[in-house]
């Protein structure tokens, strides 16, 4: 009895004597790595992981192609207009095809979908005092080219972007004689769709506001 425990007192000893030589070994290692760290950032060139990089060193440089694929805004001067143009007799079958099937056969607007011909009916423009009442192109709209802008980057909703300048003159036409704010047999191009005068244009004044106080 006396010899079994004075063997498990010798093994327990040595298992004691293990472990310790353990975390030394562990506790060196550690200092170690720190020590590498800390030379590492004392070295010269090292940058300093709190600062974000000039460069993130991704992509490549966008080329003159890509970049005019994506230039298409139209500003309501006109700048920006491509070359082609449009009659109100071929916008009314590409607005049969593509645009009926959501704003409606007459422009009435169907769902969700906005309406899209309503003519000005008079100069009161009571949008202000009335919330509920439609903007139209016909009614409301500023200006015509915005009109190109819009339809040119945004419409048809399933394939926006897919249509031709001249299929984007057509439908701005049909859509402003429709809105009888020009004749039916007007042509659209880059030359007369930004001389047309919509009904709504007196109703908007130029935002000449500087900063300052007034200015929010």
């Amino acid at each position: 009895m006396i010899r079994s425990m004075d063997v498990c007192s010798v093994v327990l000893r040595q298992s004691m004597v293990v472990l310790s030589l353990s975390t030394v070994t562990l506790s060196c290692n550690a200092d170690r790595d720190e020590s590498a760290v800390d030379i590492a950032a004392d070295a010269p060139g090292a940058s300093d992981p709190t600062e974000a990089p000039s460069r993130f060193e991704l992509g490549t440089p966008a080329t003159s192609s890509q970049l005019a694929a994506i230039d298409i805004d139209v500003n309501a001067a006109g700048r920006g207009l491509p070359a082609g143009s449009g009659t109100h007799s071929k916008g009314a079958g590409l607005y049969a095809a593509r645009c009926a099937s959501c704003h409606g056969a007459l422009g009435e607007g169907i769902a969700t979908f906005p309406k899209l011909v309503s003519p000005s009916a008079d100069s009161s423009f009571r949008f202000g005092n009335d919330v509920k009442l439609v903007k139209t192109p016909g009614n409301y709209w500023p200006y015509a080219t915005t009109l190109y802008d819009y339809i040119h980057r945004a419409m048809p909703a399933d394939a926006p972007g897919s249509l031709r300048p001249n299929e984007v003159y057509a439908l701005v036409a049909y859509l402003l004689a429709e809105n009888r704010v020009i004749p039916r047999t007007a042509t659209m191009d880059a030359r007369t769709l930004p001389m047309v005068r919509m009904p709504a244009r007196e109703h908007f004044v130029q935002d000449d506001r500087t900063g300052g106080r007034g200015f929010r």
